[in-house]
């Protein structure tokens, strides 16, 4: 498994356990084709979260991935997810209530998105 996916998944595992710690339930989807990566059931409301790990407070806020013809990088669209979760390799959670979707990436340079259990 690459290095990067790894920390895909440990950004991943690290939210589901956060939203959980809260009281929220998780729900994954069954396809990797969903332009996000869960969906937190908060009682009265459903969020669609995008995830990601940095390892500095910059965040590439585009998905890449391979195929047979080689690397594939797609921006966000417009309103394909509510929220972004950062997990950043220093334990830091940020939350976005957002979708970012005329990004390219995102620095967290103070605790604004700071995302407190």
């Amino acid at each position: 498994m690459r290095t990067t996916q790894r920390k895909g998944d440990i950004a991943t595992t690290q939210c589901i356990a956060t939203f959980t710690k809260l009281g929220y339930d998780v729900v994954l989807p069954i396809t990797e084709s969903a332009p996000y990566d869960l969906v937190v059931d908060v009682g009265d409301k459903l969020f669609r979260v995008q995830v990601k790990f940095s390892s500095n407070r910059e965040v590439d806020l585009r998905n890449i991935h391979s195929n047979s013809k080689g690397y594939v990088v797609k921006k966000a669209k417009h309103n394909t997810y509510d929220w972004l979760y950062v997990l950043l390799n220093t334990g830091e959670e940020f939350l976005v209530k957002e979708c970012l979707s005329d990004r390219r990436s995102i620095t967290f340079y103070d605790d604004t998105f700071l995302f407190q259990t």
